[in-house]
């Protein structure tokens, strides 16, 4: 009799247990799916290439800016264009108008962005050793759930003057704030507010907002950045062959 006593404590109490972690988990939105950029109905296009608001530079960092500008404007060329990511912030913030995808899992969110196929990852569990850390385009991403928010911090970042939009110091942290929000139609309106605060380059912090629209019943197509190099050096190769 005791037995069966203490084996059904046992099982509600496990049941307990398991509907407030069920309960906690269904606190946090599901950010899973293809997103795509936002535009307001009735918004107009936004034009490519058109005059932004300046940023508030260091004198240091727009000369470090200016010189690659000086290096690289004249032959075109750009990190993207030698299959390099753009890095964040710009990752998150212009996509240039391709879609990416969000895979939600309890102890990382990774985000996979069509173009150049890449993959950022948002840790939620345990923080890296520093030690196992170095720098990187993309920096390191841990994040955090704050009620319906989730907060993302961004550091061990490389320094990156050739970001069009939000060039940065080595020493840039990245505070990403993501909120979803489900209309009366059921469409969904995924938002980012960034705080960028790099007190080598910016004399204050930088914020920029961006929005995504959910993007049902689609998928993200195969983007292979090397394949026009590979298709090039072959012909290249028939080319010699036939002595032309």
């Amino acid at each position: 009799m005791y037995e069966a006593i203490t084996v059904a404590r046992s099982t509600a109490a496990a049941f307990c247990l398991c509907a407030t972690v069920t309960a906690f988990a269904a606190e946090h939105p599901d950010f899973t799916g293809v997103w795509g950029t936002y535009r307001a109905p009735g918004a107009a296009a936004p034009v490519r290439g058109a005059a932004q608001a300046p940023l508030p530079l260091r004198s240091v960092a727009k000369a470090k800016i200016d010189d690659y500008h000086a290096l690289v404007d004249p032959t075109g060329d750009t990190p993207n264009g030698f299959c390099l990511s753009t890095g964040i912030p710009n990752t998150m913030l212009g996509s240039g108008g391709y879609p990416m995808e969000i895979v939600q899992h309890d102890d990382v969110i990774l985000v996979v962005f069509e173009a150049h196929a890449e993959i950022r990852r948002i840790y939620l569990g345990a923080r890296a050793k520093e030690e196992d850390l170095f720098p990187d385009r993309n920096g390191y991403s841990f994040g955090r759930w704050q009620g319906d928010k989730l907060v993302v911090e961004t550091t061990h970042l490389k320094e990156a003057v050739d970001q069009g939009r939000y060039p940065h110091s080595a020493d840039a942290k990245i505070v990403e704030e993501y909120s979803l929000v489900t209309n009366d139609d059921g469409s969904k309106i995924l938002t980012a507010n960034m705080t960028m605060t790099d007190p080598k380059f910016y004399t204050q912090p930088v914020v920029a907002e961006k929005k995504w629209q959910y993007l049902p019943g689609v998928r993200l197509l195969p983007y292979e950045c090397n394949e026009p190099t590979w298709d090039a050096h072959l012909e290249n190769l028939r080319e010699q062959r036939s002595g032309h």
